[in-house]
This record gives C-alpha cells, sequence and structure tokens, in this order.
C-alpha cells in the first residue's frame, strides 16, 4: 500500500527560471509505510512519475503517492526550496514571497 495525501501540489522546483524537477507536496491521509502520522506535511523527493488515471505519484527514491481530491500545481525557486522542506506549503511561501515584495517596493 501507498502513503496517501491530501491538499498537494505538484511543485516545480525553479532556479533562474529553469526546471531542476517537480517534488510533490501534501498533508497526510494514511501511511501504510509508519513514516508519517496523519496530518503531517509530505514533501516528497524528485518525482519521476505521475500517473493521472491511477492519482499516483512515485519518486526517485522508490515512495509512491495516492492522491486525494483536486490538487494544484505550483512554483517554488531553489532558494525557497528549504520552506517547502521545512513543512511551509507553496501557498503559504507564495505569500512570504509578496510579502518580501512589498517590503523592497
Amino acid at each position: 500500500m501507498n502513503t496517501i495525501l491530501k491538499d498537494w501540489h505538484i511543485v516545480s522546483i525553479l532556479d533562474n527560471g529553469e526546471l531542476m524537477g517537480k517534488v510533490l507536496w501534501g498533508i497526510c491521509v494514511e501511511d501504510n509505510t509508519l513514516r508519517f502520522d496523519i496530518g503531517d506535511y509530505i514533501c516528497s523527493s524528485k518525482i519521476v512519475e505521475i500517473i493521472p488515471s491511477e492519482k499516483l505519484v512515485k519518486t526517485i527514491k522508490g515512495s509512491a503517492y495516492l492522491l486525494e481530491g483536486d490538487g494544484k500545481t505550483a512554483e517554488v525557486t531553489l532558494e525557497n526550496f528549504e520552506l517547502l522542506r521545512q513543512g511551509f506549503s507553496p501557498d503559504e511561501i507564495n505569500r512570504i514571497r509578496a510579502v518580501q515584495q512589498n517590503a523592497i517596493n
């Protein structure tokens, strides 16, 4: 069995506008691998396969994630990737960037 995620995003990681790879970010609904608790955020390793018909994502480290509900796509710069790994959602990261941009302007 796989790990099941809700509120998920397929996140493109960009460095100077160049795609470095994509990761999956979401909230754990169920995890039979016992790596995550229900409600934990998950930021996957690099995605190697997306199977939309099965709502399945596979990663370079061999993990498989089932996607519950509708998800989103997002972009995060490489410099903000660590925020994603720390648990901030792509939406939260974009809000942080907007506040930082407003403070500069």
